[in-house]
């Protein structure tokens, strides 16, 4: 069976059987942290990742930091960039791929921990052409959002000014999102779809 790669630290181990339950759904066969081999990886959300990634100081709003958990998943992702395995980055996820290609975070932004809201999804994106949608509703659980983009990343949604989603257009499939599909794949199917791509990238 085809095997994905979910990130994710001890700490937040408690936390990522929505992850595993929507890869599954999908038919694929979900590997947690070490696993050595995999077709295609899940970032996984959680902390903070350190701004000394990014060439910057903390904010006193940082909040709880895993250096091995960050060394660990930048070497995943710069590896799977190398061999265009095919990449979902969800919250943390979406942020740690940024930084990999360079880019840098807004270290805090109010109002984003929780609730749900639209996002306006660029119709020319991969984005659109998976969930069909230009407009839909998204949970919302960070604090931090992508500020400058990495190298090979484009916009591809957004809610005001916050950037909620961007893509590698020249990579086999490279998607990231800001909000928690694995939370809605079951009610909303704009989520289940970006997983369902997943598994269609695979099997092509």
């Amino acid at each position: 069976m085809t095997r994905v790669l979910l990130t994710y630290s001890d700490a937040y181990a408690h936390k990522v059987q929505p992850y595993y339950d929507a890869v599954r759904s999908v038919g694929l066969e979900p590997v947690g942290p070490g696993a050595d081999e995999y077709d295609a990886v899940v970032l996984c959300g959680g902390n903070d990742i350190d701004p000394a990634h990014y060439g910057q100081e903390p904010d006193a709003r940082l909040g709880e930091l895993d250096p091995a958990r960050d060394v660990y998943e930048l070497d995943v992702v710069w590896a799977a960039l190398r061999r265009d395995l095919p990449i979902l980055a969800i919250c943390r996820g979406m942020q740690l791929l940024n930084v990999a290609c360079g880019g840098t975070l807004k270290q805090h932004v109010d109002d984003h921990r929780n609730g749900m809201h639209g996002v306006d999804v660029d119709p020319d994106s991969l984005l659109a052409r998976v969930t069909g949608e230009t407009q839909f509703e998204v949970n919302s659980r960070h604090h931090q959002v992508l500020d400058e983009l990495g190298e090979g990343l484009v916009v591809t949604a957004r809610s005001g000014d916050v950037i909620e989603a961007a893509e590698m257009p020249g990579k086999r499939f490279a998607l990231a999102v800001q909000w928690h599909p694995e939370d809605l794949v079951a009610t909303h199917a704009p989520h289940r779809a970006l997983f369902t791509a997943l598994a269609d990238t695979l099997k092509s």
